[in-house]
């Protein structure tokens, strides 16, 4: 049985690598295809499962192959199978080739016909990783690909300004969600001293032998954890991304949004359940954070004037019940409502189209006035200020912005006096000064140890904040983007024996990524007379090979997986030690928005409306 699980894998691999190959032109050959790997998929999912039932339910591990290893740190992949896989195995199959097929003729004569199946495949593959991962780190590869896929999904018009706006919006906050799932890594990797797998995890009495004597250590894997699930699953303060990824096509919407990757919040804490189920703490902050979630978004999916939105919240509204369930440990329970509202959801988007041109003729023809509702019965005065915050939206959006985003553009602008000679003239000479304090760290005191790396990685994370709020040169920003590796580097490097094989494994794919990206946005200066990042661009429009360039240029840069620098910050992290938290949250704070400022360097310079009037100028929303 172990070997058969390759397969969920290597079908969607395989699919996808194919497709890259099809000509774009021809609909037939490339819906044809995209069915038949989803079908069979859904096929060997069918007979597997059914198999397994027959075998009493056994679960299944396999440890695949180590990725790299050092002394005292491995990467491997692995995969695990039970009950929670299955439903989401079977669940994901079925509606991924319903939609395949809905979306053969929805998107018929579309300009991205083609784009638009690659990245359903490459979705559809990062699906299978993270419901078979068998560990942290294979989970983390899968989640990756999920949070690319998506922006690339979301920003499908890509000549339109609101889509590719909304799709920076949501992959920013899929970062933060990134954010708590690389500092439960980080502390999990010293809570086990090893890369504990999920089987190991489900073990109560190693468990709790080891949260005996380092509780707090729990309580904060936990926290970390319940982030990353908060804004995948778009529960509170993280709400407001859902009804804005809408922008994309109907069946991704569908897809996405409706049924299956917005139900990976709760796919999380119902695998590391085992982890967090003594913490009672825990358990009552998830439920309560469930509970207000729902309260809060079944009215603003009562107000909402758009059906996607609408059925956005309703969606949001039920997730924030799993997580109530998850804690109260009924998994069952919620993995028969993840079932459900899942079905229900992508049914509701698929037929959406129609059923808003019925509405409109029924509201001509057949009007009912509005019958008594259940806010009716409440005072008026509490009546119409829940109408007025649900018709903001609680102010969601403004809430994140002015919490995170405004703070962190503000620290950046601090830096607008670094000009791309200036930075060049500060960043070569301290840079030397530093290396050469590196050399000589044997003759430094050892509070130099304690706080070098510290200052390190705070310039590091200066460098992104900067690029971050950047409005001018798109050179400088991504410049500046490479140097925050240089930095992590020699912060780890005295913080630890951080050694030469495996500073050059880690900067071999900053160095190779940063210059093609760095060469791509050269050229594009030659050819266009203007090129900055204070306006969408679009000039993915006159140059599609350089847009695709540096699209991968990109994500090489940012950790893609399995790039050296994916392995490298995840390397980085095991070279921080436990008492560090201040210094692994400079590292991962940066890694983070450094995702987010290579997305938007992106956006801006090659997606929306292009800037030359002579082209068309799409509508601004889908």
């Amino acid at each position: 049985m172990t070997s058969i699980l390759h397969f969920f894998i290597l079908i969607p691999l395989l699919g996808f690598l194919v497709s890259l190959l099809l000509p774009p032109k021809n609909e037939v050959v490339i819906s044809r295809s995209a069915i038949f790997t989803v079908g069979l998929q859904l096929l060997t999912a069918v007979v597997f499962c059914a198999y397994w039932l027959f075998q009493h339910t056994p679960t299944i591990e396999v440890k695949d192959f180590s990725l790299f290893s050092s002394p005292g740190y491995e990467f491997f992949i692995t995969f695990y199978f039970d009950g929670i896989t299955a439903v989401y195995l079977l669940v994901g199959a079925f509606l991924s080739f319903l939609v395949t097929i809905y979306s053969r003729a929805y998107l018929h004569r579309e300009a991205g016909y083609k784009r638009f199946f690659n990245t359903i495949l490459f979705f559809y593959l990062g699906y299978n990783v993270v419901i078979f991962s068998g560990n942290f780190e294979t989970l983390f590869v899968g989640w990756e690909i999920l949070g690319i896929s998506s922006f690339l999904l979301i920003a499908f018009y890509r000549d339109r300004y609101l889509p590719v706006k909304n799709a920076i919006k949501v992959f920013s906050v899929y970062r933060i969600g990134d954010l708590g799932l690389i500092l439960a890594m980080w502390a999990s990797h010293h809570l086990w001293h090893e890369n504990i797998t999920f089987l190991k995890l489900s073990n109560h009495e190693l468990v709790h032998e080891h949260l005996q004597n380092h509780s707090w250590v729990g309580i904060f894997i936990s926290l970390m954890i319940l982030l990353a699930a908060a804004a995948k699953s778009a529960q509170l303060p993280f709400s407001a991304w859902l009804p804005r990824a809408m922008e994309g096509p109907t069946p991704s919407s569908a897809i996405f949004y409706g049924s299956l990757s917005v139900h990976f919040g709760a796919f999380l804490l119902l695998r590391t359940f085992p982890f967090w189920e003594e913490q009672t703490s825990v358990r009552i902050l998830i439920a309560l954070l469930g509970i207000i979630t729902s309260a809060i978004a079944t009215p603003i999916a009562r107000v909402q004037s758009s059906v996607k939105s609408q059925i956005a919240y309703a969606s949001i509204a039920q997730i924030g019940l799993i997580f109530v369930e998850i804690a109260a440990g009924l998994e069952v329970i919620a993995l028969i409502h993840f079932a459900g509202n899942a079905f229900l959801r992508t049914y509701q988007l698929l037929v959406s189209p129609s059923v808003v041109s019925y509405l409109i003729r029924e509201q001509f023809y057949n009007y009912v006035p509005r019958q008594h509702t259940f806010e009716d019965s409440l005072p008026k005065k509490l009546e119409y200020t829940v109408y007025l915050l649900s018709l903001k939206e609680w102010n969601l959006d403004s809430f994140m912005n002015h919490i995170v985003w405004k703070p962190l553009r503000r620290v950046g602008r601090k830096l607008d006096f670094l000009t791309h000679n200036r930075l060049l003239m500060l960043f070569v000479p301290t840079f030397l000064l530093a290396l050469i304090a590196y050399n000589f760290q044997d003759k430094l005191s050892a509070q130099s140890h304690v706080y070098f790396p510290i200052l390190f990685a705070s310039i590091g994370l200066l460098m992104v904040l900067k690029s971050y709020s950047e409005r001018k040169s798109p050179q400088m920003s991504w410049l500046l983007l490479i140097m925050n590796h240089f930095w992590v580097a020699l912060a780890i490097s005295f913080n630890e024996h951080f050694t030469l094989e495996e500073v050059l494994f880690y900067l071999s794919g900053v160095v190779i990524a940063g210059a093609v990206g760095y060469a791509c946005l050269r050229r594009l200066k030659l050819l266009e007379p203007k090129v900055d990042l204070n306006q969408f661009a679009g000039h993915v429009y006159e140059h599609p090979k350089l847009t695709l360039v540096f699209l991968l240029a990109a994500m090489g840069l940012m950790g893609f997986p399995i790039t050296p620098t994916f392995i490298g910050e995840d390397l980085v992290f095991s070279h921080i030690h436990e008492d560090q938290i201040v210094l692994a949250f400079l590292c991962s704070i940066g890694f983070v928005f450094e995702g987010i400022a290579i997305v938007r360097i992106y956006g801006r310079v090659f997606l929306g409306p292009h800037t030359k009037h002579y082209h068309e100028t799409a509508y601004r929303s889908s």
